[in-house]
């Protein structure tokens, strides 16, 4: 006798929770070789920020050459150079930690400040850290004359969708933009820029300047193996299902409706 019209096809009752169970397995499936990925990356990014902040410094690039630097090829150079501070000149930049900067914790700000190199030409230096309560420029001594700096070139910090706009009333910014920062502050032309300083220290001890370090967080192979682990899982309740379906209602019978 031939099967009624609109009857279900035989095993049409595990077809569904199969497929399920598929394109469940290739989401979790991909989120773990996501991670790989990420891990990759990180284990690259790791590398080259340790090679470049091992290295000794070199004389920064002249400013003819800053229109053709590259972030992904010159950020976390370490540089030296010879520059008078603008110390009257200062933005605040507040923080709360640094991945980079494991001698900076709590809350308090960077002390951005314009330096002028021989040729006229201007950088922007972050001279370090202070901490909140000592942002204050009258409550510091200042350096005077040319510095022979040490630092690390950085590129601008991008604001996230969180960051809140700077408050150039108030002298305080959010993000470490010194492009921003000049224009609002009338610094005139910048480098695209900015130097992260290690060497020397302010007298007084502040602003902090400090050596960066290498820290990034990478835990992608453990995100990994939970994806990878979730997928098994998923492959192993799916299969547990089907033989019970199977012994229970036999190959043909759909599954049961919950």
């Amino acid at each position: 006798m031939s099967r009624r019209a609109g009857a279900p096809p035989r095993r049409r009752g595990l077809l569904m929770p199969a497929l399920l169970a598929l394109v469940g397995c290739a989401v979790l499936v991909s989120l773990g070789t996501w991670q790989l990925e990420r891990k990759a990356w990180k284990d690259a990014l790791v590398e080259v920020l340790t090679r470049r902040l091992a290295a000794a410094p070199a004389a920064l690039p002249e400013a003819s050459r800053w229109a053709v630097l590259d972030q992904k090829d010159d950020e976390f150079r370490r540089v030296r150079f010879r520059a008078a501070l603008d110390v009257g000149q200062e933005a605040l930049v507040f923080t709360s930690g640094s991945a980079l900067r494991p001698d900076v914790s709590g809350p308090g700000y960077w002390v951005l400040s314009p330096a002028r190199l021989d040729d006229g030409s201007v950088v922007v230096v972050d001279r370090g850290f202070v901490p909140e309560g000592r942002q204050d420029a009258a409550t510091r001594p200042h350096p005077g004359g040319m510095l022979e700096i040490v630092g690390v070139m950085r590129w601008p910090e991008a604001p996230g969708p969180f960051t809140p706009a700077g408050d150039p009333a108030r002298n305080i910014w959010f993000a470490r933009d010194q492009s921003a920062i000049a224009a609002a502050k009338s610094w005139g032309k910048v480098a695209p820029f900015y130097i992260e300083q290690e060497e020397p220290s302010a007298p007084g001890g502040l602003p902090r300047v400090g050596t960066l370090v290498v820290g990034l967080p990478n835990n992608h192979l453990q995100y990994a193996i939970t994806w990878f682990g979730l997928a098994v899982v998923l492959v192993a309740v799916f299969a547990i299902y089907a033989r019970s379906h199977l012994r229970e209602h036999g190959p043909g019978a759909p599954a049961p409706t919950v």
